[in-house]
């Protein structure tokens, strides 16, 4: 059991972390709603709350990036933002879609998009931001 924890602890972390993140992307976009904010501003404010979180964690859990040299640090900052930002406009065409074409609620639409996009997130990190040398 501890063997298959270690070879898997990678991707566990990253499923632990990726379930709170979305946790938080989804209580941000909830409240954001509940106030009365467009569905659409309300993806982009819990997007934001929760990419901050996700590369954090990311960083220092998951991937176990410990390199802190200001070179590295704004080359996984600005990879892991450019591939958020690819992650939100999946997100943003995947709420659009459900929402105004599906005609699903949107709250529904949120956690399939955020399964989608977590699955795409995963391996943007895997191969591009966060990879070993």
């Amino acid at each position: 059991m501890i063997s298959l924890l270690k070879k898997y602890r990678e991707l566990i972390l990253y499923l632990v972390f990726g379930v709170l993140t979305t946790a938080i992307n989804i209580v941000t976009y909830y409240i954001c709603k509940k106030i009365g904010i467009n569905y659409q501003i309300s993806n982009i404010i819990a997007w934001i709350f929760s990419v901050l979180f996700a590369f954090i964690t990311n960083k220092i859990y998951v991937f176990e990036s410990n390199k802190t040299d200001s070179k590295t640090l704004i080359k996984e900052i600005s990879s892991f933002f450019s591939f958020r930002l690819l992650s939100l406009a999946m997100d943003m065409g995947c709420m659009y879609i459900l929402v105004e074409v599906v005609a699903i609620d949107d709250m529904i639409a949120k956690i399939i998009s955020n399964i989608i996009v977590i699955v795409a997130n995963y391996i943007f990190s895997k191969l591009f931001i966060f990879k070993k040398n």
